[in-house]
This record gives structure tokens, C-alpha cells and sequence, in this order.
């Protein structure tokens, strides 16, 4: 396992950094991110149907279509974003991939549930949701983890304009939802950031896999991913196909 954290905050890059390690066949990753302010559309999502666009313009909140399918997520700098990408298995899609992630969650004391959706629950609460992509014997499982985001931002992009849908496609499923910071202050009492919430996390992951350190892009995969970023990630006909 390769665990990675991304040198940029910009959705595009990002998106296009997964694709990227997702080509990388007979290596494994753990892909670690932070957007900017971002509404994340899943591949079979028509943007009409899951955002108010007037708001996200108002707001420049940019709208960015993934490679797997699920619904829409926002994205901000209070949102931290985690992607598992290997070889295929050959076994039945299952939520097993947040097993690393339940485990350190609960090791330091936030008692989080896997959900029926592959999803995450704190305390009745939404915490993360998650989408999958397999194709060429790959798979990719990626997720959010709310720890301070604007939740008023959320729930205004990820409301659509006229409140139902206007062409067939995949829908969101909405669900409440609330943040681990806030968990953490009102019930436990203890005060954290995002910084020191992903040093925790991230050095609980590094223990689970036995790694020293984590691992930076080369210059020469950089430019390879700002290439997939330019002629797809920030491209309207990828973004708003549907």
C-alpha cells in the first residue's frame, strides 16, 4: 500500500489524480485530498437534477463529474476526501474497503457505523458517503469525511433549482448529515483542527500498513495528471454531459 496525500486543492487536479492511479495497474493506493469549494456529480448524475446552479455560480463552487457512479457530494476545505485504488479481487463489491478507516475512527474514540449505502454514521448522523469504480481489472472506493464543513453550503448547492428532476438519470439519495468536529467538541470535549485530524488519522493509517512515511507525486506524474486535468477534468463536455 501507497499512501499518498495531494500537493493541491483543486477538484479537477484531484479527480484526475484518481484516474491517474487508477491506471497504475499491480499497485495499491491510498489517495488522500482536500478540495476547494466543489459539488462532486457521480458519472451517471445529470447536474440539472442535483444542484441549484445560480447558487454554486453566486458561490464559485465548481461543479466537477467523477469516474464512478453514486450521487453528488460537496466538496470544501473543511471536507477530507480518501480514495482506496488496487487490482480487482474478484469479490462481490462490499464496504469492506472502510474497514482501515472504522478502525482507526474507533481507535480514537469516534464510534462511527458502516450504513446500509457503504456509507459512514456518527451518532444518527451521515458522516461519510462513499461511490465505486471497477473496469480493466481495477478497482477505486472513494469517499468524504465531513470534519468541519460549511453544512449550510451543502445543503444549498445540493439542492436543485426547481426541486425535481428534469431528464432521467441517477438520483441523490439525501440524508442528514453533520460534522466530526462538532462531534468531537459536544460530546467528547475535545478541541481539534483539521490539521491535527488528519495527522491522527493519517499516522493510525501508516501504523495499520506498517509504512514509515507517506509518498509524494514525481514531478513527471504531476505533469502527466495536470494533462488529464486539461483535456478531461475541466472540460464542459465531461463536466455537464448529462
Amino acid at each position: 500500500m501507497n499512501i499518498i496525500m495531494s500537493p493541491y486543492s483543486s477538484p479537477s487536479f484531484n479527480l484526475a489524480a484518481e484516474e491517474f492511479l487508477f491506471s497504475k495497474k499491480g499497485e495499491d493506493f491510498l489517495f488522500f485530498y482536500i478540495n476547494e469549494p466543489s459539488v462532486i456529480i457521480g458519472s451517471n448524475q445529470a447536474v440539472r437534477n442535483e444542484i441549484d446552479p445560480d447558487y454554486c455560480i453566486e458561490h464559485n463552487i465548481r461543479i466537477i463529474r467523477r469516474l464512478s457512479g453514486g450521487g453528488a457530494v460537496y466538496h470544501d476545505k473543511g471536507n477530507l476526501n480518501f480514495s482506496f485504488i488496487q487490482d480487482s479481487t474478484g469479490a462481490p463489491l462490499s464496504a469492506r474497503f472502510l474497514d482501515p478507516i472504522v478502525t482507526v475512527l474507533h481507535e480514537w474514540g469516534i464510534p462511527v457505523e458502516i450504513g446500509k449505502r457503504k456509507d459512514l454514521w456518527l451518532d444518527g448522523y451521515k458522516i461519510t458517503g462513499t461511490a465505486s469504480h471497477v473496469s480493466r481489472g481495477r478497482e477505486l472506493h472513494h469517499g468524504t469525511l465531513l470534519y468541519n464543513t460549511d453544512l449550510e453550503k451543502l445543503q444549498r448547492a445540493l439542492t436543485p433549482e426547481n426541486g425535481r428532476p428534469v431528464k432521467k438519470a441517477t438520483a441523490s439519495v439525501p440524508s442528514p448529515v453533520r460534522n466530526i468536529r462538532s462531534y468531537l467538541e459536544e460530546l467528547q470535549g475535545v478541541e481539534s483542527n483539521m490539521a491535527s485530524f488528519f495527522e491522527m488519522l493519517s499516522g493510525k493509517l501508516l501504523n495499520l500498513y506498517g509504512l514509515e512515511k507517506m509518498i509524494r507525486f514525481k514531478e513527471d506524474e504531476i505533469l502527466q495528471i495536470e494533462e488529464l486535468q486539461r483535456t478531461k477534468y475541466t472540460q464542459r463536455d465531461w463536466n455537464y454531459r448529462m
